[in-house]
């Protein structure tokens, strides 16, 4: 199979899998989600996700009682299972099952995890973006990678009438991140990345491209940057589990970035071979640290 669905243990067909209608994450989106890439039936970065994924149900007080371990194990088989080389992982904890109620029984709702896995390829780091700036309105959350992406969708449609592949969001002149993505930019041979506080997601391929940068002797800066800096800098780079170190040259229909593309293509080179390189082999889960 190239599509697998997975329910609370059950496994088959994506098509043919059901979801309980009162399963929280249908009318609330009371849930959080992850996702990673394989490669050689090996997943990229499991490690950075699960512990992301543990650490928002943790946020959300979602009672989730499998361990990170036997998940990482549950994941593991749906690659195995996979046709494809290459594809995506999808996997999802909700809240549980119960009437609708913005209210739950805290000790007696269980967490339902939902899973599928996909074929799915990096997008091709030769690609440019345009991008279109948005006030960002949305919860004081964002580091709660939540299945509430209602702004995100209202983001993304907007951006895609105007011919754009992704949105810059601000508040006030503090650029945090995109609609569904991280953004960092290139500034006189520094990485500048903002904080991982609260009002940005913290991204796994962002933190991954931090390390790279000062494993490779480029200097990092993190501290939080304007529009204006946004708009002057030598590269802006859009990052996300799926869009490995993508270039932005557009900013609201005018021209940013695109001079310092040695610094840029030596960052998405490391990127790359660091991608290849931890999914050049199949996992043995007693090999994985977490």
């Amino acid at each position: 199979m190239k599509h697998i669905g997975y329910y609370n243990g059950d496994i088959g067909p994506l098509e043919e899998m059901r979801v309980p209608m009162l399963d929280r994450a249908v009318f609330f989106g009371d849930s959080c989600y992850e996702m990673v890439n394989f490669r050689n039936k090996r997943a990229f970065g499991l490690h950075d996700h699960l512990n992301r994924f543990y650490n928002s149900l943790k946020f959300l007080k979602i009672n989730f009682d499998m361990s990170l371990e036997t998940l990482a194990g549950e994941i593991q088989k749906l690659i195995d299972m996979n046709e494809c080389d290459c594809g995506t992982v999808y996997w999802q904890g909700s809240r549980g099952t119960a009437m609708r109620y913005f209210t739950y029984d805290s000790k007696n709702i269980r967490g339902n995890l939902l899973m599928y896995t996909s074929p799915n390829y990096l997008e091709p780091q030769e690609h440019v973006y345009s991008l279109k700036s948005h006030e960002d309105t949305r919860f004081l959350h964002c580091n709660i990678k939540t299945t509430n992406l209602i702004p995100a969708v209202m983001y993304s449609q907007s951006s895609l009438e105007e011919g754009c592949q992704e949105s810059i969001l601000h508040r006030g002149d503090r650029v945090t991140e995109c609609g569904h993505s991280n953004v960092v930019m290139l500034k006189d041979g520094v990485l500048c990345a903002p904080p991982k506080d609260n009002l940005i997601l913290p991204g796994v391929t962002m933190s991954n491209l931090i390390m790279l940068a000062e494993k490779n002797d480029v200097p990092v800066r993190i501290a939080p940057f304007t529009m204006d800096e946004l708009k002057n800098a030598d590269e802006i780079i859009i990052t996300s589990t799926g869009v490995p170190c993508i270039r932005a040259l557009s900013l609201d229909g005018e021209e940013i970035g695109g001079r310092d593309p040695g610094l840029l293509h030596k960052l998405q080179k490391a990127y790359m071979d660091f991608f290849i390189s931890e999914t050049d082999r199949t996992p043995v889960l007693d090999e994985m640290h977490y």
